[in-house]
Parts: C-alpha cells; sequence; structure tokens
C-alpha cells in the first residue's frame, strides 16, 4: 500500500513538471513573469463590499482550492489577509479559462475582475483575467489532515503558514508586542542603540557563550550573551536613558522555554534605581496585554494572570521562610545554611556560601509557586555580581527578578558602580570559573576602566521578549513564537529528499 501511494505521489509530482514545461513551451512561463499589480487584498474586499461591488479589483494568491463545472470554475486563492473565492466563467475568459487548466492547488495566480455576492452570499472576485505567477511543483499537505507534525513544522514554516494560517496570528501579535514596548520606552525618552553581537568578552550574564573565529585577526571570539557592559558603558558617555532590544546567543540546553538564540531587550536608565525598573516592567506588560487583548487579564494554558500594575512585591527571605519555614535572617553562617539544605534534602557543594544556599533554596522550592506576577527582591551578592549592594543588609542587592506562571521574565537591578568592588567580584566569579562553573561571568578589565571614569547611580532592566510573547499568545513552547526555531540538521539522507528526486 506504501509504494502505491508513493508512486501516486510521484505521479502527481511530475504531471506538475509536465504542465510546466507545456507553459514553457507555449510562451507562458510563470517564472519570468516579474511583477503584478495587485489593488486589494481579500479582508478588505470583504469588509468594503457595499462600496466595491461590481467594481474593478486586481487581487494575488495562493491555490488553496479548485472546483471545475465545465465552463465555469471556482477557486479560492490565500492572500496575506485571509482567502476569498474567484469565479471564471469560460465565455469570459475564452482562451484564458483554458490555461487554468494547467492551474495547480499551491500555485500562485493574479486575478482581476468585478466585486460581486454569490446567491449563497460569498463575496467573490467574477474573474476577467487570470495570470499564473508561479507554478508549485510540490504538493501541500491535505486539506483537512494540514501539517500537524510539529518537527516537520518549525523546519518547514513557509508551509506551516499556508496551511495552518492561524498561526500567522501568533506572528502578527509578536510583531504589534515588540512595537508597543518599543514606544513605551521611546515615549519615556529612551534611546535605542546598538551594540557588538561578536566580542572578546561575553559578560553580562551567566552563561557559556558561543565560539567563533576571526580570520583576518586569527583570534577567536564570542556572540553575546547580554548586551549589558556595553548599554552601561553608553551610560557613562553620557546617555542618561538607553535600551537595546536585538538577539542574545547561549551556548545552553534547549527545551520549550530556552532556544539557542533569542530575542532579549535591555535598558539602562541613569539616576534611576530598582524600584523604577519595577514600574517599567509592570507598565509594559500591561501595556503588552492591552494592545494584543485589550484587557490586562490573559489565559495561559487554561490558567487566568492579571497583569495590571502594580504587582506583589515580596523579599527572597521572606518568600522561602513563608514557603519553606526556613528563615535565613536568623542564619548567620555558611556552616548553619549548610546543616539547613542537608536538612531540608538540598544537595549543595562544600564550598557554597549562606547566600548561595539562600538562592538555591528560593530554586528549589519558591519559584514554581509564583503563578500571578511577583517581583521578587533581596538577592545575595554572591549570585548578582553586577548589582548594587543593599545599604541595609550588604549580604543583599538592590535586584529583583519578576516572576509569571513559576517563570522568571525580567532581571534587574540598582547598577553596581564602585568599580572596586566590581573588580573584586569578578575576580570571585574567576575563582568559580577556576573551580569548574563554566557559566560564572568573565573579568571585564576595560569595563571595570569604565566605572573607574564613572557610572552614574544607575537602573538597569532585562525582559526575555521571547518568554513574553509566549504568555501574551498562549503559546507552550518557544518555538510557536519564533518563526525559524533552532533545530539539529537531519542526518538521514531520505529525509533530505527534496520534491524535485521524487
Amino acid at each position: 500500500m506504501a509504494n502505491n501511494e508513493e508512486k501516486k505521489l510521484n505521479e502527481m509530482l511530475l504531471a506538475r513538471r509536465d504542465k510546466l514545461n507545456e507553459l514553457k513551451d507555449a510562451g507562458k512561463d510563470p517564472f519570468q513573469v516579474s511583477s503584478y499589480n495587485v489593488t486589494h487584498h481579500s479582508e478588505t474586499i470583504k469588509a468594503d463590499f457595499e462600496t466595491l461591488e461590481e467594481q474593478p479589483v486586481s487581487v494575488a494568491g495562493r491555490i488553496m482550492s479548485k472546483r471545475r463545472h465545465g465552463k465555469i470554475a471556482f477557486l479560492d486563492i490565500q492572500d496575506e489577509q485571509g482567502r476569498i473565492q474567484i469565479f471564471a466563467r469560460k465565455d469570459v475568459l475564452e482562451d484564458n479559462y483554458e490555461d487554468m487548466k494547467s492551474y495547480d492547488i499551491g500555485d500562485i495566480i493574479g486575478v482581476e475582475g468585478l466585486v460581486f455576492k454569490t446567491d449563497a452570499g460569498e463575496v467573490t472576485v467574477r474573474a476577467t483575467a487570470t495570470l499564473l505567477l508561479s507554478k508549485s511543483l510540490t504538493i501541500l499537505p491535505e486539506k483537512w489532515h494540514g501539517l500537524k507534525d510539529p518537527d516537520l513544522r518549525y523546519r518547514q514554516r513557509y508551509v506551516d503558514l499556508i496551511v495552518n494560517p492561524e498561526i500567522k496570528d501568533v506572528f502578527l501579535k509578536r510583531s504589534k508586542i515588540i512595537k508597543t514596548i518599543r514606544a513605551y520606552l521611546d515615549n519615556r525618552g529612551y534611546l535605542e542603540v546598538e551594540t557588538p553581537i561578536l566580542g572578546t568578552v561575553a559578560g553580562g550574564a551567566n552563561a557559556r557563550p558561543f565560539i567563533t573565529h576571526h580570520n583576518t585577526l586569527d583570534m577567536d571570539m564570542q556572540l553575546r550573551i547580554a548586551n549589558e557592559l556595553f548599554l552601561k558603558r553608553l551610560i557613562v558617555g553620557g546617555f542618561d536613558k538607553v535600551y537595546e532590544m536585538g538577539k542574545m546567543f547561549r551556548n545552553e540546553g534547549m527545551d520549550t522555554r530556552h532556544n539557542p538564540e533569542f530575542t532579549n531587550i535591555e535598558l539602562y536608565e541613569a539616576y534611576a534605581d530598582y524600584h523604577t525598573m519595577m514600574t517599567i516592567t509592570e507598565e509594559i506588560f500591561e501595556a503588552c496585554a492591552l494592545a494584543v487583548h485589550d484587557t490586562t487579564v490573559v489565559n495561559y494554558q487554561g490558567r487566568d494572570i492579571d497583569l495590571k500594575a502594580p504587582w506583589r512585591r515580596v523579599t527572597m527571605t521572606d518568600l522561602v521562610r513563608e514557603v519553606t519555614g526556613v528563615d535565613f535572617n536568623s542564619i548567620d553562617t555558611d556552616e548553619q545554611a549548610h546543616e539547613i539544605a542537608k536538612a531540608k534534602g538540598i544537595d549543595v557543594e562544600a564550598g557554597w556560601t549562606r547566600g548561595k544556599i539562600l538562592a538555591e533554596f528560593f530554586d528549589e522550592f519558591c519559584e514554581a509557586t509564583l503563578i500571578q506576577p511577583t517581583f521578587v527582591t533581596g538577592y545575595p551578592v554572591e549570585v548578582s555580581p553586577l548589582s548594587k549592594r543593599s545599604a541595609d543588609d550588604p549580604r543583599l542587592t538592590d535586584r529583583f527578578e519578576a516572576f509569571i506562571n513559576g517563570w522568571e521574565f525580567a532581571n534587574a537591578f540598582s547598577e553596581l558602580n564602585d568599580p572596586i568592588d566590581q573588580k573584586e567580584r569578578f575576580e570571585a566569579q574567576l575563582r568559580e570559573k577556576d573551580a569548574g562553573d563554566e557559566e560564572a561571568h568573565p573579568m571585564d578589565t576595560d569595563f571595570v576602566n569604565a566605572l573607574e571614569v564613572g557610572l552614574p547611580p544607575t537602573g538597569g532592566l532585562g525582559i526575555g521578549v521571547d518568554r513574553m510573547i509566549m504568555l501574551l499568545t498562549d503559546q507552550a513552547s518557544i518555538r510557536d513564537i519564533v518563526f525559524f526555531p533552532t533545530m539539529k540538521p537531519l542526518v538521514d539522507k531520505e529525509q533530505l529528499v527534496n520534491s524535485e528526486s521524487k
């Protein structure tokens, strides 16, 4: 049975090529058409029917279905807005009607005609001329079953967008969210800037970078894992409010929330602190929710989440006590912290400090409980190498992370601007790297020099844009909101065979 189906498929593919060859022989090669004047689109025609009735229009799109009945034919074509029906009559099109025998589902055509409504009430274009603009040489997935295999959908997003047009809505919302973020920051007086993607020090976060090689300079370089340190250099240089939205790259694991390249936004404001960043964070999320849903309440995977400001604020220490009953305010030494961790079944390494164990308690017990928007503050210095120390407790920093649905969405702090303290923290990170931590922050001597020139009090914020879009579009995987997610190459040669060899 499988062999018969494969044979039938091959015959259908060959038939399309035969039609193309016949068109070429007749001097009607569709691939020689260089442009087509499109005056209207499908949904516009339907929305403006009363104005456009019996008026001439010119449309173009992909054939998604066709039905011939002797001297008349019906086609459904799909353009960027949706679908519209085409009605063709032989006595109107004359020889052009015979050309339609070479049309297949998947072909792209241009149609000139008059707008009318059928007896069934469907807005339709009555064709006066058609033109084949591109010949599809492969077979689109069958109408009712569509393209369902997730792996194939991600590898062939161009097909996914054709046969699953509802996925377009996700990417239209993605665009609207990104525009809303930019508009919000622009209105607050921020300057959008660009910083290097290639560098010699991948700093600004704790993550493994991708390594590449520059041939002319004969040296290794790294793709950025964050743009933080360059943006803060601009604050040193005299720009008071800057932001950059763009791709970051981290050589880490892949799952439903992580892709090796992802979209992130970081922003910095001189003379502000992490409290200002909290306000900006919750207002950005609220504005984006209103832009795509007209409400601050979004439903994610069956769970209602209210993004309306203000959000809950709680310290890491208080949250750990609330969830586990362990009060780190009463733990003064590293030894005590190790004993408590052992009692709670937390596996910690010998050199870990009280602060690092506090952060581990939060990761293990608390993070998943934060469903409604929550700012967690008071992060230990040991896990915050770029944050200003808290004036109330120098073991902690003026930092927060924003959590929704048990996920981290944003990281922000009052920036560390003490060059002496910063150098000591970089050196501590180097000791961790020497001890085997591949994600420890590297030393950046030029950044320390920039701080020595003088960084004003500054608030900084980073938001994971892709994760934010997942939440606002109710998508379970980051691959569903990225046009072309990272995929492992196919190794089976049979899988690599294209339609030309079938």
